[in-house]
């Protein structure tokens, strides 16, 4: 038995009544989903913007999802000469086809490859690596809003041992599914956090992390991923997601090593996933949904109908980055619907 096998049975108990909540909400999502095929291909073109959004801002990218959405609508690529737009654009492209083709990638190396290949096909900076694994060091970095460092998180896999580590991880990846010794977001779990140590990349990793999560997810019966943006509850956590990854890693190669913290956020987030999808398709009260702060937002939207974000946080004296979290929120959840571009953005109700 190797080391990715013993840390997953060395999880505690309280994981697993998590993982079956999850479950169980999946399962309802699979049998009494009665949405419109209209109501999903909103709902899947809102998660794409909002997916592609959070995860270069997690990166350090300061699109907006309405600037992502703006880069989608017929944009040619000799015009994506900004570093932000490449890495939205790449992003946005891969995961739609991740979303339409997911039953047909099997996770394999040259997979993976690809698809770092194809997450970083605009992206000038990285033209004579992309689609190989890294030949320099690099590790993992918490970045501001604006690109800078703020410290290191952790160290990854050394250059020279990145073709051998990642050969390990993908077959192990193969025999776990195949014995199916692990619940299947266990496996993906510790797939994905093995993959971050890694790091096989010289850039992209984290971006390329959250595609396979999605791809991973697909492929064990998840389906309603593609209509809740995951990477939007994590970029809404990032301080606890680099504060598990963070807690892990540093034990990984010592005689203890643990994915507990791993494992408890991104069950966790997996698990807020699932309730939104769930209250998308039983259309349950918004209200339940909404922090306090972002309720004063929704209900001055309710007495008004149609304002700017400007409009809201004057209004309601919301700060207005916590404007514009729920103003995405209340997207994902297809309540308003924007209207502009620009300055002259403004959102309105859905009757």
């Amino acid at each position: 038995m190797n080391h990715l096998d013993n840390r997953l049975n060395q999880l505690p108990s309280s994981i697993y009544p998590k993982i079956a909540k999850i479950d169980e909400l999946k399962g309802r999502w699979a049998g009494e989903r009665n949405l419109s095929p209209q109501v999903l291909g909103r709902l899947k073109r809102s998660a794409l913007a909002t997916s592609a959004g959070a995860s270069t801002r997690i990166e350090g990218s300061r699109l907006s999802d309405a600037e992502v959405e703006k880069l989608m609508r017929g944009l040619t690529t000799h015009k994506l000469a900004d570093r932000d737009a490449q890495e939205g654009t790449g992003y946005y492209e891969l995961l739609q086809l991740i979303f339409d083709n997911y039953e047909d990638i099997e996770v394999t190396e040259s997979a993976i490859l690809s698809l770092h290949h194809q997450l970083l096909r605009y992206s000038t900076k990285d033209e004579r690596h992309k689609g190989q694994y890294k030949h320099l060091e690099n590790r993992v970095e918490a970045r501001e809003t604006d690109g800078t460092c703020v410290g290191v998180i952790f160290d990854t896999t050394p250059a020279y041992l990145t073709p051998k580590a990642m050969q390990e991880l993908v077959a192990w990846f193969a025999d776990s599914q195949k014995t199916a010794a692990f619940h299947p977001l266990l496996i993906i779990a510790n797939f994905i956090v093995e993959f971050l140590k890694v790091h096989p990349f010289l850039d992209g990793n984290g971006r390329l992390s959250r595609i396979l999560t999605n791809l991973l997810l697909l492929r064990a019966g998840y389906a309603y991923v593609p209509y809740v943006s995951h990477e939007k509850f994590i970029e809404n956590q990032k301080a606890e997601y680099y504060i598990a990854l963070r807690k892990s890693q540093t034990t990984f190669g010592t005689d203890d090593e643990s994915v507990t913290a791993w494992v408890e956020y991104f069950t966790s987030i997996l698990h807020a996933q699932a309730e939104e999808a769930i209250a998308l398709l039983e259309g349950q009260n918004i209200e339940q949904l909404l922090s306090p702060q972002q309720l004063k937002v929704w209900q001055y939207l309710l007495e008004v109908h149609e304002a700017t974000p400007d409009q809201m946080s004057e209004a309601t004296q919301v700060p207005r980055p916590t404007v514009s979290q729920v103003v995405d929120r209340l997207m994902e959840l297809q309540q308003i619907e924007r209207l502009g571009l620009g300055r002259a953005t403004r959102y309105r109700r859905i009757s």
